[in-house]
């Protein structure tokens, strides 16, 4: 019997030294930061990725450090209380140097306890300050705002939030369709001022062109006018100038005519006849002179 023992002690030392010799030993994959405790108890050192020697009653809890991301759906109401279906995205890491930290106060579940919670708050609180309508507009703004509000949260966890997106906002049926019923209305309204401000236009073009051929006729009709009035002073100039050169001409024939050119011209049509009288006519007697 104590044979027996002997032998299975023999064969169960050996065993529970390389069950122990193994718990010794731990590897942390690359992206990884191995928290070390002992008995529960966090210790003040973590392990970097690689081969490592631990206690054998220590434990090695591998924290991702790598860059994750988490799609979540959320609610939120816009300031005219209109409900909103959310789909938005967060990439997330932890930092290395505080990640023994962060598992030390919060543990693995840090994006449950601490992101997720300031994520939906956020959201919430920047969507409450838009309206409906401007939040299909404002999708990058709001991105950029929930950031920044969930980054200040975060950071001191040593959790870092590299983007957070607004991929898919939805609104009830109801509002969809009467947004859509105002798009159209705009839409036709849009239409309907186009249509009267092309009329509008093509009736001041007109009325535009009826003034330029109103001024063109006016400017041209002037202009015969005052051909004509020129036409009628060169004539008038000719006719006092033909006028003139008719009075000098006679004037001066005039003073060309004297008593001896007179009789000289009258002896030259005198048909050697002499008068049938020689008094004058106030006379009543007449003589015969034949």
């Amino acid at each position: 019997m104590k044979k027996t023992v002997k032998i299975l002690i023999a064969a169960i030392v050996p065993l529970v030294l390389v069950i122990l010799a193994a718990t010794c030993f731990t590897t942390v994959p690359t992206g990884y930061t191995g928290i070390v405790t002992t008995l529960g108890k966090v210790e003040g050192y973590t392990f970097d990725a690689g081969f490592h020697i631990k206690g054998p009653f220590q434990k090695v809890i591998k924290m991702d450090n790598r860059t994750q991301k988490a799609v979540e759906e959320l609610q939120a109401f816009s300031s005219d209380i209109q409900q909103v279906d959310i789909s938005i995205a967060v990439n997330y890491s932890i930092d290395q140097s505080t990640a023994e930290k962060l598992y030390k106060t919060v543990g693995e579940e840090y994006y449950s306890k601490i992101l997720y919670p300031r994520l939906l708050e956020n959201t919430k609180a920047v969507f409450s300050k838009y309206t409906a309508e401007k939040l299909i507009a404002f999708r990058e703004t709001l991105s950029s705002e929930i950031t920044n509000l969930v980054v200040e949260d975060v950071s001191s966890f040593g959790i870092t939030v590299e983007a957070i997106s607004v991929q898919d906002i939805d609104f009830t049926d109801a509002f969809t369709n009467a947004v859509e019923a105002k798009q159209v209305a705009q839409q036709n309204k849009l239409t309907a001022q186009t249509q009267q401000d092309q009329l509008t236009m093509e009736a001041q073009q007109e009325a535009q062109r009826q003034v330029i051929k109103a001024q063109a006729d006016a400017e041209q009709a002037k202009i015969a006018a005052e051909a004509d009035l020129e036409v009628t002073k060169i004539q008038a100039d000719a006719a006092e100038y033909a006028g003139r050169k008719e009075a000098a001409k006679n004037e001066a024939i005039a003073k060309s005519i004297t008593k001896e050119l007179v009789n000289y011209y009258y002896i030259q049509q005198w048909d050697g006849k002499l008068p049938a009288t020689v008094l004058g006519d106030s006379a009543n007697l007449l003589f015969n002179m034949d």
